[in-house]
């Protein structure tokens, strides 16, 4: 990879005096440019480098998205387009092209709610004290909603969103119908939760 960006010239401008030319992590990699050349530039010393030190570029696993843009020119490898995409997931976060956390938001409260189904019968069982099974979902539930919330542009519509889930699963777990009329303010504090938007702030 050092090779691949030593000279530090085809990324995206970081900081005034930096630019940001990739993203790694184990071997998952984002490279990144603001031109369509750069790119194509890159990818070729990438995949050239790769192939010197022995090591193939799954092109079944390799996206290109393009933000902000208008050029429709593919960006190949070994002379063959690599597929493009609106969104990415990178280290467990949905990244599109528009910018914005609601994709991102929107898989972590869909994994949530699997992770929540797939433990049912812990919710259900009578011989389990509530607040362990509280301590289950904070620790089972809520760690994998908020996940990479950190960076998420926290807008009174996804704070909603996020809230309404956290809700329906405590009023769940309380196993509390929606006849019993219950403020969420009583809610939180009979399952000892923050709201989302001081939660995310911690």
């Amino acid at each position: 990879m050092k090779k691949t960006t030593k000279y530090r010239r085809n990324g995206i401008q970081w900081t005034p005096w930096s630019q940001l030319e990739d993203l790694d992590f184990a071997d998952d990699l984002a490279l990144l440019s603001h031109s369509h050349q750069q790119m194509q530039e890159k990818t070729e010393l990438l995949n050239t480098v790769s192939t010197q030190l022995g090591l193939n570029i799954n092109r079944s696993k390799t996206r290109i998205m393009k933000a902000n843009t208008k050029n429709n020119n593919p960006i190949t490898m070994n002379g063959e387009p690599l597929e493009e995409t609106d969104s990415f997931t990178y280290l467990g976060s949905t990244i599109n092209k528009h910018g914005g956390t609601a994709e991102d938001v929107k898989a972590r409260i869909q994994k949530a709610r699997v992770a929540f189904i797939m433990l049912r019968k812990i919710w259900r069982a009578k011989q389990i004290k509530t607040n362990t099974k509280l301590r289950i979902f904070n620790s089972n539930v809520k760690a994998v909603l908020l996940y990479g919330s950190e960076s998420w542009r926290s807008t009174q519509k996804t704070l909603k969103r996020i809230q309404t889930f956290i809700n329906k699963c405590l009023r769940r777990i309380l196993h509390l119908k929606w006849t019993d009329k219950i403020s969420n303010t009583t809610l939180w504090k009979m399952t000892k939760q923050l709201p989302i938007e001081n939660e995310i702030k911690k």
